[in-house]
């Protein structure tokens, strides 16, 4: 559509996750038009980003160090890990305040329509994390998708014969949400696990 050097930035902004041409188009000439200064802040922090951030060497979680902030943490319960897919999860489990222990990245889901199987995933580490004794439970808070269901299934039959407590975090109906817009899955996952109210 466009030439030189505007094209190759929306083509690059359109290889984004989540962002397509009509949003790389916006992006682009929101670019062009930005502050210098601006810009040069953007290019700054994805530079940044590249060199500085990397991933923890015990939970997979990102850091600025060899381990992240919460693996340092010594108020972290080392008897509970929270197994998530990406970083990205960790977030919005610590946004709760509800978890007090620890976290494994996987790095993905167990997807074999995209080629990904168990060894791409960092299943061996989590099983060399939990071989120690240490760990009486683990929470599986992978995605309520087909891809997140098989990886917490099979993490469920590797886990559950090792004596540990294995439990997968509920899913159903959101807060705020009715019930006739619900779709059979989410409201059978709702009845599923609907708890008892006392008085």
């Amino acid at each position: 559509m466009y030439e030189g050097a505007i094209q190759d930035l929306v083509d690059e902004l359109g290889r984004l996750p989540g962002v397509g041409p009509k949003s790389a188009q916006r992006i682009a000439f929101h670019i062009l038009a930005a502050d210098p200064a601006d810009v040069r802040r953007l290019a700054d922090a994805l530079t940044e980003v590249k060199l500085r951030v990397q991933f923890c060497e015990i939970c997979g979680n990102v850091a600025q160090e060899t381990q992240c902030r919460i693996c340092r943490d010594p108020r972290r319960l080392l008897t509970t890990i929270c197994v998530v897919e990406e970083a990205k999860d960790v977030v919005a489990i610590e946004r709760t305040r509800e978890f007090r222990g620890r976290y494994h990245v996987l790095g993905g889901a167990i997807n074999p329509i995209a080629g990904v199987g168990p060894d791409d995933l960092r299943i061996v580490q989590l099983m060399s994390r939990l071989a120690d004794g240490t760990v009486t439970e683990v929470i599986l808070a992978t995605d309520p998708n087909v891809e997140g269901e098989a990886t917490a299934t099979y993490l469920a039959r590797l886990l559950v014969p090792m004596g540990l407590t294995v439990s997968r975090l509920a899913s159903g109906l959101p807060v705020g949400g009715d019930l006739e817009y619900a779709d059979e899955v989410t409201l059978g996952r709702a009845f599923e696990g609907r708890r008892r109210v006392s008085a």
